[in-house]
C-alpha cells in the first residue's frame, strides 16, 4: 500500500470517526448521565490524552528530545493559562520564550 493511499486512508476513517462522534455525541451524554462515576471517568480519560499528546509533543522531536526550550515554552503556556490569560496571550508568550530561548543557545 502506497503511502498516499495510507495518509487518504487515515483521513477518511478519521472523518468518519469525528462525524460519527458528532453525531451520536448527544445521545451518548444523555445516557451516561446516568452514572456519575462513568461520565467522571470519561472525563478523566479525556484529560489524560490530552497530557499525554501534549507531553509527547513537547518533550520530543521524531525519536529524539526536542530540547529544553520547548518544553520551558509548553510550561510557560500552562502557567499563564492556569492564570487565566486569553488564548493568544499564551500561544504568543509561548513562541515568544521558545524562540528566545533558542536564540541564546538553549536548545
Amino acid at each position: 500500500m502506497g503511502e498516499l493511499t495510507q495518509i487518504l486512508l487515515g483521513g477518511l476513517l478519521l472523518g468518519i470517526g469525528t462525524y460519527a462522534m458528532r453525531a451520536g455525541g448527544g445521545e451518548i451524554g444523555d445516557r451516561i448521565a446516568a452514572y456519575p462515576r462513568f461520565q467522571l471517568a470519561v472525563e478523566d480519560a479525556a484529560m489524560l490524552i490530552l497530557a499525554s499528546v501534549m507531553a509527547t509533543s513537547a518533550l520530543t522531536d521524531g525519536q529524539s528530545f526536542a530540547g529544553w526550550a520547548r518544553p520551558a515554552g509548553v510550561a510557560l503556556s500552562g502557567l499563564l493559562a492556569w492564570r487565566g490569560a486569553p488564548l493568544p496571550i499564551v500561544l504568543l508568550v509561548a513562541a515568544a520564550a521558545t524562540a528566545g530561548l533558542r536564540a541564546l543557545g538553549i536548545a
